[in-house]
């Protein structure tokens, strides 16, 4: 029998037969490279330029993810000095504001290292941990995998359409 090449990029093929837990992080990674690689290769301009009516941009799709991790994982989970869960509508809209400052490098480093922490502390608790949430009451981790695999897919789409109308990019790669 042949072998069959995997694409490395397909994290959630690779964890197929994984436990739940593999499964869900393989998933929210894969999603998490896709909006790196939506991001990465374009001009500074270009991921902050606007090609819809709303103020979405690319850039501005990375710096509101950045936050989502922080505000999901480390925040609500295990929260340090400084760390604030951010509930509010006008915090969420300013997350996707683009500054002249931020550049693709400044924005790609700072969402690798949310994500990174993210999965520190994700991986300290059980899925079924549970904490309270200021709006919701109680959250399971397996509740947050899951909102975030939702949350990032979301706006990976929206970064896929984005990077279409700038260079003809699509996909996964």
């Amino acid at each position: 029998m042949a072998e069959t090449t995997i694409d490395p990029t397909l994290g959630p093929v690779l964890a197929r037969t994984g436990d739940e837990r593999a499964v869900l992080e393989s998933f929210l990674d894969f999603h998490r490279g896709v909006l790196l690689r939506k991001l990465r290769g374009l001009s500074d301009a270009d991921a902050a330029r606007r090609l819809v009516p709303s103020a979405t941009t690319v850039a501005g799709l990375v710096k509101h993810l950045t936050m989502v991790e922080r505000n999901w994982f480390p925040c609500l989970l295990a929260p340090g000095p400084g760390d604030v869960y951010l509930t509010t509508e006008e915090e969420a809209v300013a997350s996707f504001t683009v500054t002249d400052e931020d550049t693709v490098d400044w924005i790609a480093a700072g969402y690798e290292q949310a994500c990174a922490r993210s999965r520190a502390v994700a991986a300290r608790f059980d899925l079924d941990h549970v904490v309270p949430h200021p709006q919701l009451g109680e959250v399971s981790v397996r509740w947050i995998l899951v909102h975030m695999i939702e949350e990032t897919a979301r706006h990976v789409g929206h970064a896929d359409i984005l990077r279409e109308l700038t260079d003809g990019q699509t996909g996964a790669i």
